[in-house]
């Protein structure tokens, strides 16, 4: 998966991230930002609909630099790049959706299949 800014028009093409075959999207987030800021994350959420180990119903990431691990020294580049890290490379050991944290470890092709039905929406998503 591919974050890339609403403006770029959506691509139907796969491309291998991370060494695994993965489907260029758009997806959507918010990022809010407190006063607190650059002491304390920001607060990021996916709008888009997603289905991806890391990534909670209410579409909050499950991310550590988001959380336990952040720094002053992140900007919203290195936030980006994370997540877009972590689009490519789940990882299954702490999931925030275990659905698909089971089926990315147990069952790599209907989660490619479930991924890919995510992907084409995000396709035609206003």
């Amino acid at each position: 998966m591919i974050l890339r800014p609403a403006s770029a028009a959506p691509r139907r093409t796969t491309t291998s991230c991370c060494g695994m075959l993965s489907y260029s999207g758009t997806f959507k987030l918010t990022l809010q930002f407190t006063e607190d800021y650059p002491n304390k994350p920001p607060t990021v959420r996916f709008v888009s609909k997603m289905f991806h180990p890391n990534i909670y119903a209410d579409g909050s990431i499950c991310l550590d630099i988001l959380q336990n691990q952040w720094s002053p020294i992140y900007d919203v580049a290195a936030i980006l790049t994370s997540i877009q890290s972590l689009l490519c490379d789940p990882n299954p050991n702490s999931p925030a959706n275990s659905e698909a944290a089971r089926m990315y470890s147990e069952n790599r092709r209907e989660y490619n299949r479930r991924v890919r039905e995510i992907v084409e929406q995000s396709w035609t998503a206003e």
